[in-house]
C-alpha cells in the first residue's frame, strides 16, 4: 500500500461513512440500525488503515513520511499538504480507536436522533485526523477550527440539562483563542511567505515579531489544552456532553493544544519560547496543585475527573517546553497515556449514569457487590490514572519530572504533588463508589456490563498495560522528530544570534 494516499484514505474515509449515513431512508427501526452498522464499519477501516501507518513507520527517519502535496491555492502557494513524522504518528490511530469506541459504548445508550449521533462522531473523526496530518498552517487551520462544530453540536443536542449553556462557553472560548491563532497564520505568511509547515520550521522569524506570534499561539493552544486559568469551560462541557462526547474531549481534543505547542511555538518560535518557559511553567505548577485540590472536592463523579484532566495536562505543557528530549517525549506520552485512561474514565461513568441516571457521589456505594467485573476494570484505570507503575499513567508522568528536574527542580518537585493529590482524589472517588455497601433499592438491581461495554473497555485496558510495561515500542518513532525538533530551534536560534 505504499503508493496509495494512505493519509487522505484515513482522514476522508469517515467524512464518506457519514455521507452514506445521510442518505439513509426507510422506517425509524431500520434507520437506526443501517446508520449504527455504516458507522461503525466505517470507523473500524478507518482504525485499521491508520495501522498500516504504524507498519509502514520509519522510526529511523527524522523527517515526514506518507507525505502527500497537490496544490490547493496556487496563487498564494497554499497547498494541500499531509505528513506525519514521531510526534503525530500516534495520534491518528489513537483518534480512530477512540471514535469506534464512542459508537460501540453509545450502541443501546443513545436512541435519540441516532443517525445525526453518528454523523457528528464520524465527522469529528475526519477532522480529527486532519489535524494531525496537517503540514499547511491554513489546511491545519481548517481542520482544527472545523472541529468545533460537531463538538459544538453533540454537547448541545444529546447532552445534559444544561447543555446549551455548556455548549456556547465551549464554543466561544476555543473560537476565541482560534481567531487569535489565524491572525497568527495570516501575520507568518505575510513575514516569510509560505504556511508550509516544514518549511517554517527551519525559517527565522524576526525576534521582535516571535513574542507577538507566540503569545496569539498561546491564547488558542492554551484554551485546547486547556491550561489554568482558561480552563473553565472543561469541566461544564464534560459534565452536560454525552459519555461519547467527553470520550473524544478528553481522549483527542485536549490534546490538541499540546500537539500544536510542539508542532509550532516551540521549533518555529525558538526565542520566544524560551522567554516565556517560565511562564509556562509557573501556570502549569498552579494548574497541577490548584486543580488537583479542586478535585478533591467534587461531588461530580465528571467534573472530579476533568479536573483531574486539567492537572494531567499541567503537566504535559511543562513536557512541551522542558529543553530536553526526555521532557518532550514524556509529554507526548503523557498525552497518549491521557488519552486512554480519562476516555476509560469517562466511560466509567457513562455505564452508571446510564443506569441511575446520575453522577453524583454520594448516590452511589457498594457496586462491587453487583458489579464485579465493572468494579476491576473502574480499580484498573483508577491506577492508571495515579500513575502506578505498570500502567501507561507512572511512563509519561516520570519521563516529564525526570525531564524538567535537569533544569529546574522546584518544578519537578510541584509537579510531583500531583501524582499525590491525584491519589487522593481517585482513591476517595473509588471507595465512595464501589466500597462500602448497598444502601438503595435501585443499585441493589443494578446490572453489571454488557457486552458492548466490556468490548469497548478492552483494548484501552490492553494500550494502559502495554505502554506501561513496554513504552519503548511507542517512544522509538519519536526519538529522531523530538531530535530534530530540538535541533531545529536551536539552530534557529543560534543562527538568529549570529545575526544581531
Amino acid at each position: 500500500m505504499s503508493d496509495w494516499p494512505l493519509l487522505s484514505l484515513v482522514t476522508f474515509l469517515p467524512l464518506l461513512g457519514a455521507a452514506i449515513i445521510l442518505v439513509i431512508r426507510g422506517d425509524n427501526d431500520v434507520v437506526i440500525r443501517n446508520a449504527r452498522s455504516v458507522a461503525l464499519w466505517t470507523s473500524g477501516v478507518t482504525f485499521l488503515l491508520s495501522l498500516f501507518l504504524i507498519a509502514g513507520f520509519d522510526p529511523d527517519q527524522p523527517g515526514f513520511q506518507f507525505v502527500e502535496r497537490a496544490d490547493w491555492m496556487p496563487g498564494l502557494g497554499i497547498q494541500y499538504h499531509m505528513g506525519i513524522d514521531g510526534i503525530s504518528l500516534w495520534f491518528v490511530p489513537l483518534s480512530a480507536l477512540l471514535t469506534i469506541l464512542c459508537v460501540v459504548s453509545s450502541w443501546y445508550s443513545v436512541e435519540h436522533r441516532v443517525k445525526e449521533y453518528m454523523v457528528a462522531f464520524l465527522v469529528m473523526d475526519s477532522l480529527m485526523i486532519g489535524v494531525f496530518c496537517a503540514l499547511d498552517m491554513v489546511l491545519f487551520y481548517v481542520f482544527f477550527e472545523a472541529i468545533l462544530i460537531p463538538m459544538y453540536l453533540i454537547i448541545g443536542i444529546w447532552g445534559g440539562p444544561r447543555r446549551i449553556y455548556a455548549s456556547f462557553k465551549f464554543f466561544l472560548y476555543t473560537l476565541a483563542g482560534s481567531v487569535l491563532f489565524l491572525i497568527a497564520v495570516l501575520a507568518i505568511y505575510l513575514n516569510t511567505g509560505t504556511t508550509d509547515i516544514a518549511v517554517l520550521q527551519t525559517a527565522q522569524i524576526p525576534e521582535s515579531l516571535q513574542y507577538w506570534l507566540w503569545l496569539a499561539m498561546f491564547a488558542s493552544f492554551a484554551v485546547k489544552v486547556p491550561m489554568w486559568p482558561f480552563h473553565t469551560w472543561l469541566p461544564d462541557a464534560h459534565v452536560e456532553a454525552p459519555t461519547g462526547g467527553s470520550v473524544l474531549l478528553a481522549g483527542v481534543l485536549l490534546k490538541l493544544g499540546g500537539y500544536g505547542f510542539l508542532r509550532f511555538s516551540v521549533p518555529m518560535l525558538p526565542e520566544a519560547s524560551e522567554y516565556f518557559t517560565p511562564f509556562i511553567f509557573t501556570l502549569s505548577a498552579v494548574a497541577v496543585v490548584y486543580t488537583s485540590l479542586v478535585a478533591l472536592v467534587q461531588q461530580d463523579m465528571k467534573k472530579l475527573i476533568a479536573y483531574s484532566s486539567v492537572a494531567h495536562m499541567g503537566l504535559v505543557t511543562i513536557g512541551c517546553f522542558t529543553p530536553n528530549a526526555l521532557g518532550i517525549q514524556g509529554s507526548i506520552v503523557q498525552m497518549l497515556s491521557h488519552g486512554v485512561v480519562s476516555a476509560a474514565l469517562f466511560m466509567v461513568v457513562g455505564v452508571v449514569y446510564d443506569r441511575i441516571h446520575s453522577r453524583e457521589i454520594s448516590r452511589y456505594g457498594g457496586l462491587a457487590e453487583r458489579m464485579p467485573v465493572y468494579a476491576v476494570i473502574f480499580l484498573f484505570f483508577t491506577m492508571a490514572s495515579i500513575g502506578l507503575p505498570g500502567t501507561s499513567g507512572f511512563i509519561g508522568e516520570i519521563m516529564v519530572i525526570a525531564g524538567v528536574f535537569q533544569m529546574n527542580s522546584w518544578v519537578a518537585a510541584l509537579a510531583a504533588t500531583g501524582m499525590i493529590l491525584g491519589a487522593g482524589y481517585m482513591l476517595w472517588l473509588y471507595r465512595r463508589v464501589v466500597f462500602g455497601k448497598i444502601t438503595r433499592d435501585d443499585l441493589k438491581s443494578i446490572k453489571d456490563l454488557r457486552w458492548n461495554e466490556m468490548v469497548a473497555f478492552a483494548p484501552l485496558v490492553f494500550l494502559a498495560i502495554w505502554l506501561g510495561i513496554y513504552p519503548s515500542f511507542f517512544t522509538r518513532p519519536m526519538e529522531p522528530a523530538v531530535a530534530q525538533l530540538l535541533q531545529q530551534a536551536q539552530t534557529v536560534d543560534t543562527a538568529a544570534v549570529a545575526g544581531e
